[in-house]
């Protein structure tokens, strides 16, 4: 998916990707530069591990799950199976 660099810096991240990953206004971006380009993270709160009744370890997060992204799993899926031509 191509966006551009307007005048003032900025960048604007497709809605159909923003809305994917759960971003919004407000959320705060990473911008890492290694040897491949330029890439953009989302900084999303750390898991929190909790000792279940069994004893197993178990990452729960730690936000509402309101504020979750929801994920289609099979369009992922999907998408991933469709990058790779036969």
């Amino acid at each position: 998916m191509m966006t551009t660099i307007d005048k003032a810096g900025r960048v604007v991240i497709p809605s159909a990707m923003r809305q994917r990953l759960g971003l919004k206004p407000g959320t705060t971006i990473k911008v890492v530069l290694d040897d491949v380009g330029l890439r953009l993270e989302a900084v999303v709160s750390a898991p929190k591990l909790v000792r279940t009744k069994g004893g197993l370890l178990v990452a729960r997060p730690t936000v509402p799950a309101s504020e979750l992204p929801k994920v289609d799993v099979a369009a992922l899926v999907r998408e991933e199976r469709d990058r790779w031509p036969l």
